[in-house]
């Protein structure tokens, strides 16, 4: 290695290095506050807090790696720029692009090992924080509760509050208990509002006991008569006070370090989401089909058998079908067809949401994938945004380079935010919305690589108005 191309890398590293600690200080502490009315006051070792932020940390660097590959190669560039020594390279016959060498394979080798990071360390840091995560509530339950969100608690109960407060936010607002029935366990079969409620539990005990005030008590009924059930019987109850015991016997044996059945799509590598993007996707074909062969079946169409003969003449026109059979069976025929209608629009809404679920759910693991590989190639793209942008400036330190930085980056973000949020319900295909924002910046890293090679500044002012002035001299 060269004396020149030693001094540009270690300039690199060590302002890399900085920024990157800085940086990730900045993101932590945003994950504290994030996280804090989660974590403080619920008796929750110190080491244990460490341990929920360092499983964490590493869900940080797709966020981080980028930002700060673009604020150093900005600040570098920058502050060569600023001191003259891109003028004394040019000078001795050195270009841009061979003052950029080293830096070139470093950002190489540093987008490969992103790639590695994103793929194996991230997935296995994702599952060790869901899993610390769901051990400290089982732990805590009054930390499971959130506020503005279902919550679950044990294996039966799904809590939602509007506000909590008090010493240890006891006290609660706004309470909706979604309770699942032991014979029925994929379905909430009693729910439960309440204006107010009281977390209550005796020092040692292995019940909850929860306070309700105020409120009503809705129960489904079932029936043996499926018609009759279609109507949704259910059975209501107000109450002035009411008291629900939750057993946290299996709870309290719980271990802070135990490790549960947990899956989601930041869990898998690249190899493993392949797989179950193909699982996903055939049994949610296969979902579709069935169900439009049941609702077929369901409207008795091939069940139907005239059991009456009758002489009808070909050439004889019937203005209504209906006046083909006799009375009796129209009023059968009316009544299934209406039964029909009613339970393939109840069956209709159900499948809707659950279907929007599932595509939901494979767009997600489609987005894991392609992010993946993205993260690696935004790392080399905004280097080639950052390097000759801050040659241009020619301007280095904390000063301007941050500002345009953190300016390009959120453009980059949101732009990446927008698109994904889009794809997960379907308006964007997940491919492109995963590589959008990559490749918007593409074209901005050739251009402005293009304009420092050749000494141009970012907008030639002088050169615009020559070009207006001419336009009015000719009119």
């Amino acid at each position: 290695m060269k004396i020149l191309d030693r001094y540009i890398l270690v300039a690199f590293l060590k302002t890399f290095l900085s920024v990157f600690i800085i940086l990730m200080f900045i993101f932590v502490l945003q994950t504290v506050w994030l996280y804090i009315s989660e974590l403080a006051g619920k008796d929750i070792d110190v080491w244990v807090i460490l341990k929920f932020l360092w499983f964490f940390s590493p869900k940080l660097i797709p966020l981080v790696l980028p930002l700060t590959i673009l604020v150093t190669s900005l600040m570098v560039f920058g502050n060569l720029a600023e001191q003259y020594e891109f003028a004394a390279m040019k000078s001795s016959g050195i270009s841009l692009q061979r003052a950029m060498r080293s830096l070139m394979f470093f950002i190489v080798g540093l987008s490969l090992l992103a790639f590695f990071f994103a793929n194996n360390i991230i997935p296995n840091s994702e599952y060790k924080w869901q899993n610390l995560r769901r051990n400290i509530a089982q732990q805590s339950p009054s930390m499971a509760i959130v506020a503005g969100q279902f919550s679950e608690i044990g294996d039966d109960f799904n809590i939602k509050v509007d506000e909590k407060f008090g010493e240890n936010e006891e006290f609660l607002k706004g309470v909706i208990i979604h309770q699942k029935n032991p014979k029925r366990p994929n379905r909430n079969t009693t729910v439960t509002i309440a204006k107010e409620g009281e977390l209550v539990s005796e020092k040692g005990s292995n019940t909850l006991s929860l306070i309700l005030k105020d409120g009503n008590r809705y129960e489904d009924i079932q029936l043996n008569n499926a018609v009759k059930q279609r109507s949704g019987p259910f059975a209501k109850a107000h109450f002035e006070e009411y008291t629900i015991n939750i057993d946290l016997t299996a709870l309290d044996k719980s271990d802070i370090d135990a490790e549960n059945e947990l899956s989601n799509h930041n869990m898998y590598k690249v190899s493993e989401l392949f797989v179950e993007i193909d699982t996903l996707s055939h049994s949610f074909t296969k979902d579709i089909q069935v169900y439009g062969n049941n609702m077929y079946y369901r409207t008795g169409v091939n069940k139907f058998n005239d059991t009456l003969r009758r002489k009808i003449k070909r050439d004889t026109v019937h203005k209504e079908i209906l006046s083909v059979f006799v009375d009796r069976q129209q009023s059968e025929i009316v009544e299934t067809a209406l039964n029909n209608v009613r339970g393939t629009l109840q069956s209709l809404n159900s499948k809707k949401v659950e279907f929007q679920i599932k595509t939901k759910r494979l767009n997600k693991h489609e987005i894991a994938l392609h992010e993946k590989f993205s993260l690696a190639i935004a790392c080399i793209i905004l280097f080639f945004v950052g390097a000759p942008l801050g040659a241009i400036i020619r301007k280095g330190g904390m000063g301007l380079p941050m500002v345009v930085a953190i300016l390009l980056f959120l453009t980059y973000h949101f732009i990446g935010i927008f698109a994904k949020n889009s794809a997960e319900d379907g308006t964007m295909h997940p491919f492109i919305a995963s590589w959008m924002s990559t490749v918007i910046m593409l074209p901005l890293s050739i251009w402005l690589t293009y304009r420092a090679t050749t000494d141009q500044g970012v907008f030639d002012m002088d050169s615009f108005l020559q070009r207006i002035g001419n336009l009015f001299r000719k009119k």
